[in-house]
């Protein structure tokens, strides 16, 4: 029924899709809101975030699909499925290891959207985005989703010292 469960959620998110990036762009809206003061917009209807308005060279961004964190998390939440219909016996810890790791993916994308708008703000519009974007905000992105990856792998297949105790004393 786990499994299922699972599957069920990772179907869910791909068809709320749309409404998932623009809960992506109001947060990150909200990051840049209390790391800047140059002025934030966010139009989340069309998934846009804005910022730099107050100044000579204002940006906007557009999440578009292949930029969220959405299709970051399907592995994870396959990998998921797979380890609990093998081990469903420990669907606590895939549970909690799937959570960390999904909030770890959030928070890379989130990154990934810093990284961007950092860079255009140091390098200007085109030099930054493409630096932005293009190079380090895809290393970001893969190096973030890999590491998420690991995580949660490390944190669902780990044993505590109770499980290597009781191993030993067998």
């Amino acid at each position: 029924m786990a499994v299922l469960g699972v599957v069920a959620v990772g179907v869910v998110l791909v068809l709320v899709e749309r409404s998932y990036r623009e809960l992506e762009v109001q947060l990150a809206g909200a990051i840049l809101r209390v790391i800047t003061s140059s002025g934030v917009y966010v139009a989340g209807s069309r998934e846009s975030v804005y910022f730099g308005l107050t100044g000579a060279t204002p940006f906007g961004l557009r999440m578009t699909p292949e930029c969220s964190s959405v299709f970051l998390l399907l592995p994870l939440l396959l990998v998921t499925a797979v380890l609990l219909y093998f081990r469903p016996q420990n669907a606590r810890r895939l549970f909690l290891s799937l959570g960390i790791a999904a909030i770890a993916v959030i928070l890379v994308n989130q990154l990934r959207i810093l990284t961007i708008v950092g860079l255009v703000h140091a390098l200007g519009t085109d030099e930054g985005y493409y630096w932005g974007h293009t190079l380090l905000g895809s290393m970001v992105s893969v190096l973030g989703g890999a590491v998420s990856l690991v995580l949660f792998v490390w944190l669902a297949t780990r044993r505590t010292k109770a499980e290597k105790n009781q191993g030993t004393a067998a």
